[in-house]
């Protein structure tokens, strides 16, 4: 298994395999990296039709105890991996993901399959053009297996809705994989995707691939466009969320991020700027802070012994690693959740409106009445705009001194469903809030278990705009602490 991770061995191995795929030979497919898997497509080691039937076959096994994938597009998908042998036969190469499987978050727009965002209003909604990121990946060469589960409107840490239900944690299926990119990260941890697309507000990417064990990253604000993802970009919110690829491996965000960044000449927040190699990234030039507690919510022990476990290999790996927390960090929570709520719950409900949703789920409806109870004045807003402002500076100030930041993702492992609920364990979640009040680029990998055996990840923070910094980083950690284990699904 580990073995197909790296791409120089992987070719001798799927060359061997048995026409017949036996159990092992189809889990050498399903449990490889994607990067691995499109360069032995690419050098006919196996088709593209091969590896798009071994998901497909592991969708069907997995996803009856997972409810991970809401609409399945095997016929498409089939067809599609046909179409990309039979161009690979003449010699044409659409892109470096040809006829590498995916799958795509449900509030990501996809050409001609329902896309929900969660919300009954939506239930039957067909889009009649993809959002930028997926139109992207179809150039690149990717092939969609399928739609994933999120929370309605994307707007809480767990998954479940009233169009397709609740999605459960592959290593404990009493347990929640988080949200809002909970069915992604569920489906990919468990084998059933190499890749795929998500987005995070407030922790959508980085929470779920901590709770299910796989990699994923936000990059920075501005970085990858927004067009066709539901809801729309508008407002003030603009400013905490972007598009992101999760996947199993680091190697496989290096790979697809390339792929989906820059201007779309849609969305007006796309900044133009220049990407770099993680693969140049010389890691003993780092300078690199760690925390454990953010002044918020106090994290588990063992997430403690997971996150100063990474700052002392990143040591070992001659990085210069000291223990400094940002001053004002403390406010993130407070901060995010008041330009959340600032408005009252009237951006929510007129979207809401827009789409015909009359009846809500219950997280929905309970999520709105706090905005009610919460809802500002503009003086208040505009002091609540000050004071964020003011955070960004003092945060960028700290990162002067830093290229890195290790932190842990969330205050403890995936709680059983229903346990991110309480008031009192929302704080949980400030430690993925802050660096969408900042906007910096933050990757998630598996760092180590907990007693019970859930995935616990670290979250690897570098400076706007160095991507490369976090990937190189988040991938020497994989290499040294393993990244993701398989579940027992």
């Amino acid at each position: 298994m580990k073995s197909l991770r790296k791409s120089n061995v992987t070719a001798t191995i799927i060359k061997n395999m048995a026409p017949h795929k036996e159990r092992e030979d189809m889990d050498k497919l399903t449990y490889a990296s994607a990067t691995a898997l499109a360069q032995s497509i690419r050098a006919k080691e196996i088709s593209s039709e091969e590896v798009v039937d071994a998901y497909l076959q592991r969708i069907e096994e997995a996803n009856p105890q997972l409810n991970a994938v809401v609409q399945l597009t095997a016929d498409a998908a089939r067809a599609q991996a046909r179409e990309a042998d039979a161009a690979l036969a003449k010699g044409h190469i659409r892109g470096p993901l040809h006829g590498v499987p995916m799958t795509i978050k449900d509030n990501i727009e996809t050409t001609g399959v329902i896309c929900t965002g969660g919300t009954k209003g939506r239930a039957s909604y067909v889009p009649k053009q993809d959002a930028t990121v997926v139109a992207r990946m179809h150039d690149a060469g990717a092939i969609m297996l399928g739609k994933t589960n999120l929370p309605e409107l994307g707007l809480t840490f767990e998954t479940d809705n009233l169009v397709y239900g609740r999605t459960n944690n592959p290593y404990d299926l009493s347990c929640t994989p988080g949200g809002s990119s909970g069915g992604e990260a569920a489906i990919i941890a468990a084998g059933g995707s190499p890749l795929g697309l998500g987005n995070d507000m407030g922790g959508s990417i980085r929470l779920p691939a901590h709770f299910c064990g796989i990699a994923g990253i936000k990059p920075t604000t501005g970085r990858v466009p927004r067009t066709g993802h539901f809801p729309w970009p508008g407002n003030w919110l603009d400013m905490l969320w972007q598009p992101g690829p999760m996947a199993r491996f680091v190697e496989d965000l290096v790979l697809v991020l390339p792929i989906i960044v820059g201007v779309d000449w849609r969305d007006p927040s796309v900044v133009p700027m220049p990407f770099g190699d993680p693969r140049m990234v010389n890691l003993k030039s780092l300078r690199v802070a760690f925390h454990i507690d953010n002044g918020i919510m106090s994290p588990s022990r063992e997430i403690v012994e997971v996150v100063k476990k990474t700052a002392k290999v990143l040591s070992e790996a001659d990085m210069a690693v000291e223990e400094d927390l940002p001053s004002g960090i403390e406010q993130s929570y407070e901060i995010f959740f008041g330009l959340l709520a600032a408005d009252g719950g009237a951006g929510m409900e007129t979207l809401l409106h827009m789409v015909g949703t009359t009846e809500m789920h219950p997280w929905t409806n309970g999520l709105l009445e706090v905005c009610r109870a919460t809802a500002m004045t503009t003086a208040d807003f505009t002091r609540l705009m000050l004071k964020w402002a003011m955070f960004r500076s003092s945060m960028l100030s700290f990162m002067r001194k830093y290229d890195v930041i290790i932190c842990p993702v969330c205050a403890y492992a995936a709680p059983p469903h229903g346990g991110t609920l309480a008031a009192d364990r929302i704080p949980a979640f400030s430690y993925t809030m802050t660096y969408n009040l900042t906007g910096w680029p933050s990757v998630v990998v598996r760092g180590g278990t907990s007693p019970e055996g859930l995935p616990i990840g670290v979250q690897v923070v570098a400076r706007p705009w160095r991507e490369d910094i976090a990937l190189a980083v988040a991938q020497n950690i994989e290499t040294i602490l393993g990244g993701w284990q398989r579940p027992p699904l």
